[in-house]
């Protein structure tokens, strides 16, 4: 007859290695599928569970004897195999969770490195978490993922990303960005900090949306925009709203300056809209490729009468024509 306790051993030390494997920068679609086929067995389950409050910081592991002897078993074959060819990420990973989950918050600088996702002006990028979500990240963003037994937490500390939630009604997927709050079990829907608020929109499926000490429940295809007051809630064409996920950015009678604004989330060389261009509130409408500065220049001067000019920094000018 196998031994229960050993087979808990061999979970917890399996549990280990995932949480190193998917803790990398990027994970390959198949590491997903085939952690997503490992984590069906119940032990399984529990055990990455357990490997995931010990990363929560707690240290209540610590104590644990079977915790401590799968991952002192990840330690040990982890030094064994320095005398053999591997690939040094995988080390690192190994020896962080080790060190992490019996040392508490000996780990916790590596901790903090490794759940902090970011992406550069005009960058995209697709993050796998552990629980089989994912967050598609826009231009200049920045999130941090705190996962624990209770809750599964990010912080969007700046920009726009798009969250495609795995189901677990155990534990509630929440998105902090600055005054907004963001509950979700299982459900698509993007977040935009911007300087006079946070922008929800739902995609699909249900979330609690909370700001200003007040709580409001969405639906597909709304928006809320978070206030002193609490949200604001309003109808929306969501495809439109999350277009940037294809790489394009659609106008609709949207206010000339406005719209040199968004293009220029995407871009490090700007585009300068003069202050004194009269048509400055103009409505612009149409759709244009993220990044294609020049699309947009040549448009925008072909349709105002603008004159564009290059500027010695890389930027460009747009101004009256004759001024």
């Amino acid at each position: 007859m196998a031994d229960p306790r050993k087979r808990v051993v061999t979970a917890e030390t399996e549990a280990a290695e995932w949480h190193a494997r998917l803790g990398a920068p990027t994970v390959a679609t198949n590491t997903i599928r085939d952690f997503a086929a490992w984590r069906q067995d119940p032990a399984n389950d529990e055990a990455y569970r357990r490997v995931e409050r010990a990363w929560g910081g707690t240290g209540q592991l610590a104590q644990d004897p079977e915790m401590r002897d799968a991952l002192d078993s990840v330690l040990t074959r982890t030094r064994s195999r320095r005398a053999r060819p591997v690939r040094q990420p995988l080390v690192i990973g190994l020896v962080g969770v080790a060190a992490a989950a019996a040392l508490a918050f000996t780990g916790w600088s590596w901790l903090q490195a490794r759940t902090v996702f970011t992406t550069a002006v005009g960058e995209q990028r697709l993050v796998q978490l552990a629980d089989g979500s994912s967050v598609r990240l826009d231009t200049d963003t920045r999130i941090h993922v705190r996962f624990d037994g209770h809750q599964r937490m990010v912080d969007l500390e700046g920009g726009q990303a798009l969250f495609t939630v795995a189901h677990d009604a155990g534990r509630p997927f929440i998105v902090a960005a600055g005054e907004a709050r963001v509950t979700a079990v299982g459900t698509v829907f993007d977040v935009r900090r911007r300087d006079q608020g946070t922008n929800v929109t739902l995609v699909s499926g249900v979330v609690d949306v909370a700001s200003g000490g007040r709580k409001a429940r969405m639906a597909a295809g709304h928006q809320a925009r978070s206030t002193a007051a609490g949200p604001v809630i309003r109808a929306v064409d969501a495809e439109t709203e999350t277009l940037w996920t294809s790489g394009r950015i659609i106008f609709r009678d949207t206010p000339l300056r406005q719209a040199v604004a968004e293009v220029n989330r995407y871009l490090t060389d700007k585009v300068h809209l003069d202050a004194g261009v009269a048509l400055s509130s103009e409505p612009v409408s149409g759709v244009f490729n993220t990044g294609d500065r020049d699309a947009f220049v040549s448009t925008a001067s072909e349709v105002f009468g603008l004159q564009a000019s290059a500027e010695p920094d890389g930027s460009v000018r747009l101004s009256e024509r004759g001024k």
